[in-house]
């Protein structure tokens, strides 16, 4: 089955719910138009659905491969690839003075989503790379940010993040790679890494691996890692390449999903480079012992890109799934005499779909409303407006990097029921998005990872500041939907109205008792993450399907028979009637489980 991008619902969002008039109104987005917008989609949308997709299935069978020491990646990449940077993806989020082009994130982020869902395991290198970019435009010298910001946009070169270690996993606080200066004023590293992905490859001609390793003198613990650029070929000072570096791929990690992307174990040192001396030379990004910290802005970078990935394989998952139910004919229809019909036809695989459909859409609404907020917090004229936005989006980046994942697997484990026990073999391809739905709640930082995160600094630092400005908005939709008017929706919308609050109630209920908790009963706490984390998720998520569903029935006062608003007002009722109702279970699993 092709895939095709969800050109209509990614233009609902943007207008209706992420306000992209309002973002385009934005100093700096003066040059940028609606049209131009609407252009950048529809190419978007050709590039992945005719050059990206139809590689998908052959990376999971022909996938990256080892030969020592080099990477030879999926037949097809390579040109892919080129053709990506050659047309100017890499560049889209990015500032125009290093070759980006400077369009909001939100555009940037239904991009991505895009390309994820055409081959998840080819876009891994660009998001690293997308990482590596945000971090040296933050914390990187003016030299680091000339030499190597406008190759990477250019596709020349690509980016990679290299943190974990064999005895470390996401304790990094054991970090061992050594960083011993030179007289120079370089380093030389030593140690190795492990899960680097595209730590190795023939895409590009020079790989940039952003380096967390420890000087000899540096205190014990994450306060004392610092941060390195470490290129696998050494640039001169006209940027051409010079000596090949002293890192090396030792191995490829064989995976249960994503097998096109090759996730290496790097070797730093070793004297199979052509620069001499003992370990790979490296040079430090900002001050000494501040690694971790830097490391920060591309790691949030990341995880806000792996939540939209995994809105990207639940639409993929989706797609397949309803091609298939549509095709698939078995059993007769219910009270019928007709004989065999498609299985679409079943209530149960109506209830499946209309599962996948309704979480796949309310993730991707909440990921792009975030993604507005970031374009408002860089470029508002009032800065209370700007620091608001930062605290929103900063707030919402786990959720949507937690939640969104949680829910890829749901939906991609969903598209295999839907099939069958034809879902359960291979050849149909239902069975390659669960398992590479699999990662994508694990790295960049797991689900309790995240959720702690969005407890411990997002929700009582400010003792739930940001969490209660949003629930206070969500009960502004509430009431919304009560004083709407529909005489062939206003059963949906009370529907809407009684869930929705429910769910605020909840998602309140369950922040006073992290609030209460957090002072006495830490454990409590944490045990509760997870649940409160996906709380959020579906809250946060349901409230955009019920902004949806109230665009919906005004436009549709105009437009009565346009069946994409119709659709979209049918699964803001079915998220509302059947998974906004988990807010109830959660708060009850966080509050009880005390």
């Amino acid at each position: 089955m092709a895939y095709r991008v969800p050109a209509r619902d990614v233009r609902f969002v943007f207008k209706e719910l992420a306000g992209l008039d309002e973002v385009l109104s934005l100093p700096g987005f003066e040059d940028v138009s609606a049209d131009l917008i609407d252009a950048v989609l529809e190419e978007n949308a050709r590039f992945v659905e005719q050059v990206v997709a139809p590689l998908n299935r052959r990376g999971d069978t022909d996938p990256a491969r080892w030969n020592n020491g080099a990477v030879v990646t999926t037949p097809g990449f390579r040109e892919a690839f080129r053709q990506y940077a050659n047309g100017g993806w890499q560049g889209l989020q990015h500032d125009p003075r290093w070759g980006g082009q400077g369009l909001p994130k939100m555009v940037a982020a239904a991009a991505d989503e895009s390309i994820n869902a055409a081959s998840l395991a080819f876009s891994l290198c660009p998001l690293l790379t997308d990482g590596v970019v945000e971090a040296l435009a933050a914390v990187g010298s003016p030299a680091q940010r000339d030499r190597y910001i406008p190759a990477l946009i250019e596709g020349r070169w690509t980016g990679t993040m290299n943190l974990t270690e064999p005895q470390a996993g996401s304790d990094l606080a054991l970090v061992a790679t050594r960083a011993a200066r030179q007289p120079d004023g370089t380093y030389r590293l030593s140690g190795q890494k492990i899960f680097i992905t595209y730590g190795e490859h023939d895409l590009a001609e020079n790989i940039i691996h952003l380096v967390l390793a420890r000087m000899p003198d540096a205190p014990p613990g994450v306060k004392g890692i610092s941060l390195f650029i470490v290129p696998k070929f050494l640039v001169d000072d006209d940027g051409s390449l010079g000596a090949r570096n002293d890192v090396w791929c030792a191995s490829l990690e064989h995976k249960l999903g994503i097998h096109a992307s090759p996730t290496a174990v790097l070797l730093y040192g070793g004297g199979k480079g052509q620069v001499g001396g003992d370990g790979a030379v490296g040079y430090l990004v900002g001050e000494a012992h501040h690694g971790l910290e830097y490391m920060f802005v591309m790691m949030n970078a990341a995880r806000y890109a792996v939540g939209i990935q995994g809105i990207a394989v639940s639409e993929r998952a989706l797609q397949k799934a309803q091609a298939y139910a549509h095709e698939r004919v078995q059993g007769e229809a219910l009270g019928g005499s007709a004989g065999s019909v498609a299985i679409i036809n079943h209530p149960d695989v109506q209830r499946m779909l209309l599962t996948m459909r309704a979480l796949t859409e309310g993730a991707r609404a909440l990921a792009y409303v975030a993604a507005a907020e970031l374009d408002r917090a860089h470029r508002h004229a009032d800065p209370a407006a700007r620091e608001r936005s930062r605290r929103r989006h900063d707030y919402l980046v786990p959720v949507i990097k937690g939640f969104s994942t949680e829910v890829a697997v749901e939906v991609a484990s969903l598209g295999i029921q839907v099939h069958g026990g034809a879902g359960y073999i291979e050849e149909t391809g239902a069975a390659q998005y669960f398992r590479d739905a699999r990662i994508l709640p694990i790295y960049e930082g797991t689900t309790a990872i995240q959720a702690n995160d969005f407890v411990g600094r997002k929700t009582l630092r400010d003792a739930a500041a940001v969490a209660r400005d949003l629930m206070a908005a969500m009960h502004a939709t509430a009431a919304e939907l009560a004083a709407a008017h529909g005489d062939d929706h206003a059963a949906g919308l009370d529907l809407i109205g009684r869930q929705l609050r429910a769910a605020v109630d909840a998602y309140e209920r369950a922040t006073e008792f992290m609030l209460a908790r957090a002072a006495n009963n830490t454990r409590a706490v944490l045990f509760g993450s997870v649940p409160y984390l996906m709380l959020a998720g579906v809250a946060l998520a349901g409230w955009q399907m019920a902004r949806a569903a109230l665009v919906c029935v005004r436009r549709l006062q105009v437009e009565e028979g346009d069946p994409f608003l119709r659709r979209k007002f049918a699964t803001s009722v079915f998220y509302a009637a059947h998974v906004l109702p988990r807010t109830q279970a959660l708060a009850a699993a966080i509050v009880e489980g005390d």
